[in-house]
């Protein structure tokens, strides 16, 4: 039973390492040191954060008084970086809202890039890195680029219900969105996945992977990930070098076949990809490396704000330099 167990494993093994497309970053990283001009963004994030997980706390719509705050705080923050919103209620009586705020794009408002992070979170966990984190790097990056001049139009879109039960179901905000864009013909020519971004390490082994990934990657927890589907391939790469072009910040990518790599379908891109539509997942790689995932322990004092303050300078300047911004 073991022997074949063992044959199963490495030919599933063996198929994967002949699909997977790994993109490491092989540029010699000193020490992090953080940068005194990212103090206003990691400032930022430490007051987003702190709001959303500790001040609302668990968001998910079996405490809709929760939910009304964080719909109520995510638009506040849009509408004073300058920004018109818009709720896109569905399921019964519209119990369900997504957000959505637009930067009209220019001579290519057509191409549509797309930023979303989820706000919800499992029951019993405040949900700071998962996914305070994100929704932080949203508002941070929408509030930068708001004065900004896009060639294609940003939308930036806080999703509703990503978390178990609604996970893959009709009430999951981000699969609403993509079938309803699709249905409308919107041409979406990038989504960004803001998922867990604020858990960081330089100790050895503190990074885990599926296998075979740990043959590739480093074994510390000092980089942000990027992932791709096969079909997503070309975006990773314009993504993962336009990051690497504005920013020193260690970023490894990967793109990968779903059907032999499951867990990289665990965020609000896998309901771009159903849909035919580009998308990458950004991400800390989530229970891989933080060990407070799903947990009440996921507090707002456990993140890395400098170094998530690198990474979303880096997400900045990487999304005004896709979208063509002047």
């Amino acid at each position: 039973m073991f022997s074949g167990l063992l044959l199963v494993i490495l030919l599933a093994s063996s198929l994967l390492l002949f699909h997977l497309v790994v993109i490491r970053d092989n540029r010699v990283h000193p020490p992090f040191s953080f940068r005194t001009e990212l103090a206003s963004i990691r400032d930022r994030l430490v007051h987003h954060v702190h709001v959303l997980s500790a001040e609302i706390g668990e968001r998910h719509p079996e405490n809709p008084a929760a939910i009304d705050r964080t719909v109520a705080y995510i638009v506040r923050e849009f509408e004073n970086a300058g920004f018109d919103t818009e709720h896109h209620g569905y399921g019964g009586n519209g119990r369900h809202r997504n957000v959505v705020a637009e930067l009209a794009g220019g001579g290519r408002r057509d191409e549509i890039l797309v930023v979303g992070a989820h706000y919800d979170t499992v029951r019993h966990s405040p949900g700071a890195d998962d996914n305070a984190s994100g929704v932080a790097a949203l508002l941070v990056i929408a509030a930068h680029l708001a004065a900004s001049r896009p060639e294609k139009t940003i939308r930036f879109i806080a999703f509703a219900n990503e978390e178990h039960p609604f996970s893959g179901t009709d009430d999951m905000g981000s699969l609403w969105y993509a079938r309803e864009m699709r249905a409308r013909g919107e041409n979406i020519v990038a989504m960004f996945s803001l998922e867990m971004l604020g858990c960081y390490s330089d100790k050895a082994a503190s990074q885990n992977y599926p296998v075979p990934l740990k043959w590739f990657y480093p074994s510390t927890a000092s980089f942000i990930a990027f992932v791709a589907n096969m079909s997503s391939r070309p975006l990773l790469v314009q993504a993962i070098q336009a990051f690497r072009r504005h920013s020193g910040f260690p970023a490894e990518g990967l793109a990968a076949p779903e059907s032999l790599l499951p867990d990289i379908r665990r965020s609000d891109h896998a309901s771009f990809w159903d849909h035919g539509y580009p998308a990458l997942m950004i991400t800390d790689t989530a229970s891989y490396r933080n060990r407070n995932y799903h947990s009440p322990a996921d507090l707002a004092p456990t993140l890395d704000y400098e170094r998530m303050a690198a990474v979303v300078h880096g997400l900045i300047a990487m999304i005004a330099d896709l979208a063509g911004t002047t």
